[in-house]
């Protein structure tokens, strides 16, 4: 008696349309720069310091931050779809 194995490929199938993710930017003077708040410990303070320093030093036009209701949830479509309609760059942002 012969005995079958069945093997699957947990990979993803590439799609079969190339995307750019991202676009690069010319430095940040007069570009508007988004946080994600993963409310782990810290970060709030640690994004509060580095918006000021884009904003002051490096001349970002502004800062926008938006907190997840918790580390361990991704952040809300909706939310993520305006911050990028409003902002050059998102960070995603860990504390601790």
């Amino acid at each position: 008696m012969t005995a079958s194995i069945s093997v699957f490929d947990p990979t993803a199938p590439d799609s079969a349309e190339s995307q750019q993710l991202r676009r690069p930017l010319d430095g940040l003077k007069g570009k508007v720069v988004g946080f994600i708040d993963n409310v782990k410990p810290n970060f709030n303070y640690l994004v509060d310091d580095v918006a000021e320093l884009l904003v002051t030093k490096y001349g970002a036009k502004a800062v926008m931050k938006h907190k997840k209701r918790g580390a361990s949830i991704p952040v809300a479509e909706e939310a993520l779809n305006n911050l990028a309609r409003q902002c050059d760059l998102i960070v995603a942002g860990s504390g601790d």
